[in-house]
């Protein structure tokens, strides 16, 4: 199930950064911070974290994309997925680590990426309904931590701020306003 979810949403982040037209990697991101080339490095980096290791790095987004997933798919479908890891929010699982951190990354990222560049930013309700549970459940002394930038390392931001969205909204917006995106502006 959880390489079946980590592959589903890899396949989808894959296909937006095909469709990323060579004049777009410096757009703006909704991750003020990023550019969408910076979205991408960003979701490489969080599969070598995963791993314990750096992914090798080309000129081509799309080919260091691949190898990092490539990485990640094969650790999923190994021994090594049923083995503990030491997470910030303590010890896990490796293939929970990844399901929780990376797979749910390309999601949110997905966006990000979609919105910088144009693309479709329809998040799967599957997805929408499971990172909403998941946000949502997080004790507010915990998010607090998630929404401090460098709680859990240097550069590292869970969460951004809340940004209000309608309680009538979709749940997409209300997921994404939740943690941090502004679903409503058409601007990055």
């Amino acid at each position: 199930m959880i390489a079946d979810r980590y592959r589903a949403r890899a396949d989808a982040f894959e296909a937006k950064i095909a469709q990323v037209r060579e004049d777009q990697w410096d757009n703006p991101s909704p991750c003020a911070k990023w550019t969408a080339r910076g979205v991408v490095d960003h979701i490489i980096d969080m599969h070598g974290v995963m791993l314990g290791r750096q992914i090798p790095r080309t000129d081509s987004p799309l080919a260091d994309f691949r190898e990092a997933r490539r990485q990640v798919e094969a650790a999923l479908g190994s021994d090594r997925a049923k083995s503990e890891v030491s997470t910030p929010g303590g010890p896990m699982t490796l293939e929970d680590h990844i399901d929780q951190v990376v797979s749910d990354d390309l999601v949110l990222h997905g966006w990000d990426l979609a919105r910088a560049t144009g693309q479709d930013e329809t998040i799967p309700a599957a997805d929408v309904e499971r990172l909403w549970a998941a946000a949502t459940s997080v004790p507010p002394e915990l998010m607090e931590r998630f929404r401090t930038p460098g709680a859990f390392g240097p550069g590292i931001e869970v969460y951004g701020a809340e940004v209000p969205v309608p309680e009538d909204a979709p749940l997409q917006d209300r997921l994404l306003g939740y943690v941090g995106r502004d679903p409503l502006s058409k601007t990055v």
